[in-house]
């Protein structure tokens, strides 16, 4: 199963955030970082917002962080609401129709192949991910950046 650019870039920023919790960022910094487009990010950042998994001030000194502890965000949560309904093959929708499909266990069989994929998924949280937050520290080199003044964050 493939994940949308929207999902990744989700992924991406939960992880950002992770790596220096309680730290702020911007829709720049991480763009920057990611060698994203902001206009994507801004998007992403306000759909994990409007779900209550980012947590944004507006303003000087503004930014985003986690809304919640990042053990507390599951990976298969975060693809399911980011991808919505999986749909490995044309008869998972509503559009088309399969002259097979009285009779085709196909359907079943990736059926229970995506099941799997988010059985997996839900074994992990934001912080499995963000483990090793010293190399991904160095790399992303976020201690780097100037902190923004504390401010309460607000979801």
């Amino acid at each position: 199963m493939k994940l949308t650019s929207f999902t990744d870039y989700s992924l991406r920023v939960l992880i950002y955030l992770a790596t220096r919790p309680g730290r702020r960022a911007t829709i720049g910094e991480i763009a920057a970082k990611f060698s994203a487009s902001e206009n994507h990010l801004t998007k992403v950042v306000h759909f994990l917002a409007t779900e209550g998994v980012l947590a944004t001030v507006r303003g000087k000194g503004g930014g985003l962080g986690l809304a919640r502890p990042p053990q507390d965000i599951v990976v298969g949560d975060i693809v399911r609401r980011t991808e919505g309904q999986a749909m490995p093959a044309e008869c998972f929708g509503s559009g088309g129709a399969c002259a097979i499909a009285p009779c085709c266990r196909l359907r079943g069989v990736l059926g229970e192949a995506v099941d799997a994929f988010y059985a997996v998924l839900d074994r992990y949280t934001l912080e499995d991910l963000v483990a090793n937050r010293d190399q991904l520290d160095g790399i992303l080199r976020i201690g780097e950046m100037p902190v923004a003044a504390p401010m309460e964050l607000r979801a």
